[in-house]
């Protein structure tokens, strides 16, 4: 893909993602990898449904800026994900109101913090991870993501929000709406006992769309 299209797709989901609700005001941020190692980046203080492809930070494979503003300040976030999960090509970190909430509850399992309600929420995310709560920034949670080894594609940030890796932008965008979607259902059955899937289910699904969960989870 043409640095102009991606500039174009990192725009154009941005928008979608911000007119829908999904991360207000200038919270948020998108990358992609680029092929020669570096990444194309949105901006910091910039709202995702008012980005200027011109201006979006073009950083190089050390991770400095060669062109564009400022990059937002979770690039550490951002590389960490690419660097333990080596077939990423773009990341969407959100924050979105439902997983947000979710990350704030006490008795989420932060191996897997949503139970196995949808195929698609395991088709799309695998199982999330929920990492303990850093200030926005700080090194600390790029370090809380190396941690998880590589074993998760969708993480959730204590009282913070949601960041999704793809194998495309697009996959990673379908990917955190799914997991925003998924967590406003636990919500809304939330002491209602609602029926999961069953592990027999959840091995079919993995078994026949090649599924690599990470071993611990819901029973």
């Amino acid at each position: 893909m043409s640095d102009a299209k991606i500039r174009e797709e990192i725009c154009r989901l941005g928008r979608s993602l911000f007119e829908r609700g999904l991360t207000p005001g200038s919270s948020g941020n998108i990358s992609v990898k680029l092929d020669d190692g570096g990444y194309m980046v949105t901006p910091t203080n910039a709202s995702l449904g008012f980005l200027d492809p011109a201006r979006l930070s073009r950083l190089g494979a050390d991770g400095r800026l060669i062109s564009g503003d400022a990059p937002t300040k979770e690039v550490p976030l951002h590389s960490a994900l690419y660097q333990t999960r080596g077939d990423a090509r773009a990341v969407v970190h959100l924050h979105s109101t439902h997983s947000m909430a979710l990350s704030m509850l006490p008795e989420i399992d932060p191996r897997a913090a949503l139970p196995p309600l949808t195929p698609y929420y395991l088709m799309r995310c695998g199982q999330t991870a929920l990492v303990p709560y850093h200030r926005p920034g700080d090194p600390a949670v790029a370090d809380a993501i190396k941690g998880l080894a590589g074993k998760y594609t969708s993480v959730l940030l204590a009282n913070h929000g949601p960041v999704v890796s793809g194998d495309t932008l697009e996959a990673a965008v379908f990917a955190i709406e799914e997991l925003e979607e998924t967590a406003k259902l636990y919500l809304l059955l939330r002491g209602l006992n609602p029926r999961y899937l069953t592990p027999a289910q959840v091995a079919d699904l993995s078994k026949t769309f090649g599924l690599a969960l990470p071993e611990h989870g819901h029973d």
